[in-house]
Formats: C-alpha cells, sequence, structure tokens
C-alpha cells in the first residue's frame, strides 16, 4: 500500500511541492489468521502500518533506498497480493472541463494487473471513497462468491 508522506514530514514539504512524496508498505498476515477473522481485522492492519508511519519511518526508509535502490514492482506474480494506490483526499471530481460534474473517475489504462485497486474520494462528497479494482476474471467470480465480502458491497455496479 502506498502511503502519504507530505504530512508524515518534519520539516513537512512545501504545501506547493510537485512530485511524489510516497512510499511503500508492505503488509502481511497468514492466510489463516485472514479467514479466521472478520474483514475489520485486515483494515486494522493495514491502519495501524499507516499510523506507526512517521517522520523517522520515512527518513530510515529513504535511507534504505538510498544503499540499495529498488523500483516498486508492479503486478501480482504469485496472485496472492493487492496494490493500493492513489489518494481519496484528491478531489477527482471537481474537475469539470465543460461537461459538468463527472458520473465516475478511472485512472486510465497504466498499471492495470489483477489486484490493483486505486482510491478516489466519494462522488457524493459525503466521505465515501469510491475504488476502481482490477481483478482478473478468476478473482472476480471468487469475490462474487464470497457472501462475508458481498456484504460489504453498497450501489455499486460490478464491471466484468
Amino acid at each position: 500500500m502506498a502511503v502519504n508522506c507530505r504530512h508524515r514530514l518534519d520539516p513537512k514539504l512545501n504545501q506547493y511541492y510537485f512530485g511524489n512524496a510516497i512510499q511503500s508498505i508492505p503488509n502481511y498476515a497468514p492466510a489463516g489468521e485472514l479467514l479466521a477473522n472478520d474483514l475489520s481485522w485486515g483494515a486494522n492492519l493495514l491502519h495501524k502500518s499507516v499510523v506507526a508511519h512517521d517522520n523517522e519511518t520515512v527518513h530510515h526508509g529513504v535511507e534504505e533506498w538510498e544503499r540499495q535502490p529498488r523500483l516498486f514492482p508492479l503486478g501480482n506474480a504469485d496472485g496472492a497480493s493487492i496494490t493500493m494506490g492513489s489518494s481519496p483526499r484528491f478531489p477527482m471530481y471537481n474537475n469539470d472541463f465543460g461537461w459538468g460534474k463527472p458520473l465516475a473517475v478511472r485512472s486510465g489504462r497504466a498499471n492495470k494487473f489483477d489486484g490493483k485497486i486505486s482510491a478516489f474520494p466519494g462522488r457524493e462528497e459525503n466521505g465515501s471513497v469510491d475504488l476502481e479494482v482490477v481483478l482478473s476474471p478468476e478473482t472476480m467470480a471468487g469475490l462474487e462468491n464470497d457472501a462475508e465480502i458481498m456484504q460489504y458491497v453498497s450501489e455499486m455496479e460490478l464491471v466484468n
């Protein structure tokens, strides 16, 4: 999962800084633990990682990268991963190019692979979050047949 580092740095980046200021936070959990707990348990693991990512963690990550540079791996080689990207804070629906308020937001063709999720602020502007989820047909079929996952799906069209 990518985490925004702008507000985690001390001193903070200039508000007009133009560029990426993100780091990757890997999260791991045994499949048995994920299956033994509800969805909120997994979400809480992610939340704890984000909260713990502070100025010291950011600087440590930069030092590690300077010692051993590497590119962020794109894709899902083993089929057991998801990658979270984008930001639910960027006002995507506030862009009007003369056609009115957008009906939906999509991230384009780049970096699409099974398990890629992009988050955008919800169109309704009530604290909701719209997700663009890229799944293979096999993964999608598995989710559609998972009663626990489907109980969280609301007013959303599942597009194959």
